[in-house]
């Protein structure tokens, strides 16, 4: 397929990369165009503009947050404005329910077709086209899309006909991995504090009840302080919790985690962990404990 890609960071890069080895023409863009050299090298031809990335069958964004992808969607020479009929947004980027509720209907106004599809993994993965997709969309188009999907992770979860409800599922996942975080943290630092070496004990958790990948990499994080550099930034981090939490009001369902966690986010990011990964929350508790750094 001919297909653009917008926003080439440490996911979009990978994802980029992989529709490439499955043989799709691919047109490239990022706002900093240094980004783009190594993809022109694999045979990305590049864009110089939004529009230019919008020539062919879908275009993919997979960008950081809702303000960039509503820049490059909605601004004079965007997506909307530039796709053509029947062409297919494909929404990588984790987004606010009510922004793809109206990009569906945007898209829809103008003619063409729209997929959220979110997707779950960290850089490794995206390289490795190891990640797992949740789309959501009409069943034709998430078909027409099927084979770009299949290009850039190992397994694709379609969730329902209404874009919206992918981003609804994305959101819920990194509220659970956000949880995960923070009990790991606590609970490392809570035997770290008894004297029992925390790598030992994550050997002990992924060796028994916890062998679940999500432990496994977070654990090993918080245990080895690896916070630097980050796969998925602390500020993202906060962000999908204030969205997951926004989404939550809407439908009027109490997240009282979702709540703590908010509070532990911006904890970390006014004690200067912008640059850090979103793991970094699970130090919190060793240092509410009095542990050392």
């Amino acid at each position: 397929m001919k297909v653009g890609f917008i926003g080439l960071g440490q996911m979009g890069a990978g994802m980029a990369a992989n529709l490439l080895r499955a043989g799709h023409e691919v047109t490239v863009y990022n706002r900093t165009r240094s980004k783009t050299g190594p993809l022109v090298a694999q045979g990305a031809t590049l864009a110089t503009t939004i529009a230019d990335a919008c020539r062919g069958e879908a275009v993919f964004t997979m960008l950081a947050d809702d303000a960039a992808v509503e820049r490059v969607a909605f601004d004079t020479g965007g997506i909307v404005q530039s796709l053509h009929r029947g062409a297919i947004h494909i929404s990588s980027s984790t987004i606010s329910v009510a922004l793809a509720e109206r990009l569906t209907a945007a898209h829809t106004d103008a003619g063409q077709r729209f997929v959220s599809a979110p997707v779950f993994g960290r850089p490794d993965a995206a390289a490795a086209a190891k990640l797992f997709v949740v789309a959501a969309g009409s069943p034709q188009d998430v078909s027409t899309v099927a084979p770009l999907l299949d290009a850039i992770g190992q397994k694709t979860f379609v969730v329902s006909d209404a874009p919206k409800a992918a981003n609804l599922v994305k959101l819920s996942g990194n509220f659970l991995i956000g949880s995960v975080i923070e009990s790991l943290g606590e609970a490392m630092a809570l035997v770290s504090k008894g004297g029992v070496d925390p790598h030992r004990y994550l050997d002990m958790l992924t060796s028994t009840l916890f062998g679940a990948p999500i432990y496994k990499t977070y654990g090993a994080l918080i245990a080895g302080r690896k916070f630097e550099p980050a796969g998925f930034a602390a500020p993202l981090g906060q962000k999908d919790i204030r969205l997951a939490l926004a989404a939550a009001d809407d439908l009027r369902v109490p997240l009282p985690i979702a709540g703590l966690l908010r509070d532990r986010f911006l904890t970390l990011l006014a004690n200067g962990g912008e640059t850090l990964d979103w793991s970094a929350v699970g130090a919190l508790p060793a240092k509410d404990a009095g542990l050392p750094s």
